[in-house]
């Protein structure tokens, strides 16, 4: 396989069938040793993290594939912390569409004047740029459009694919009495020009709390996946 892109808590290689291969690290986002899944680093490493986030991802994915909704999964495998998926390009150089139900993070950072704590946000929707050296600017509708990043039907997809999923994530965490705070989701363009939903879904781009303390990534694993 052809490594094709180092990513920070994931590698791709591109496969002679044209398929390429996510390869889960344990390395998670945050700063100063502190996980953070909306920052824009590496903040530290947790030994099994990696197979964590494959697990829950491979969860989630096979939990949408039974309700029709359009992903890059094809198959994973435990053993090598591999997941292998099919060709998408993303849009413009990466959008993140985050869904937040409760005022967290960079939400309350930018709002922390009119917003408190934890209030409830009814699953808004909000659209970042995939770029670091900018911290990862929200962009609205019109300006997508109108630097031809997407369509009008292409966000109006996203958005409704976007609150679909994370219901479907919350419903499952509140299964366990978790509370899903909010979540970040990636999405490109299948070969046949399809809007898909790529890269994960795991502890390690969602904040997910319970009995109002949050849970980290490997501890959201084992307790969303335990019997």
């Amino acid at each position: 396989m052809k490594l094709k892109y180092k990513g920070k808590t994931k590698d791709v290689y591109e496969r002679e069938d044209g398929n390429y291969v996510l390869q889960f690290k344990d390395d998670v986002t945050g700063e100063d040793g502190v996980f953070d899944p909306g920052a824009n680093t590496v903040g530290l490493s947790m030994e099994g993290a990696g197979k964590a986030g494959l697990r829950l991802t491979t969860f989630f994915f096979e939990k949408l594939q039974e309700k029709n909704i359009p992903t890059h999964y094809i198959d994973a495998n435990m053993d090598k912390q591999t997941m292998t998926v099919k060709p998408a390009s993303v849009f413009g150089e990466g959008l993140e569409v985050i869904c937040r139900y409760r005022a967290v993070g960079s939400f309350l950072r930018r709002y922390g004047k009119y917003a408190e704590e934890g209030q409830p946000l009814d699953g808004f929707i909000e659209m970042t740029l995939k770029d670091d050296e900018r911290g990862d600017p929200p962009i609205s509708k019109e300006a997508l459009v109108m630097l031809r990043i997407l369509t009008e039907k292409e966000y109006d997809t996203l958005k409704q694919l976007t609150k679909q999923i994370s219901d479907i994530v919350k419903e499952e965490l509140l299964k366990k009495n978790i509370e899903l705070y909010d979540i970040k989701l990636e999405f490109g363009r299948s070969s046949d020009g399809d809007i898909i939903l790529i890269d994960e879904i795991s502890g390690g781009n969602m904040r997910a709390y319970k009995n109002g303390e949050p849970v980290q990534p490997l501890e959201l694993e084992r307790l969303v996946l335990e019997a």
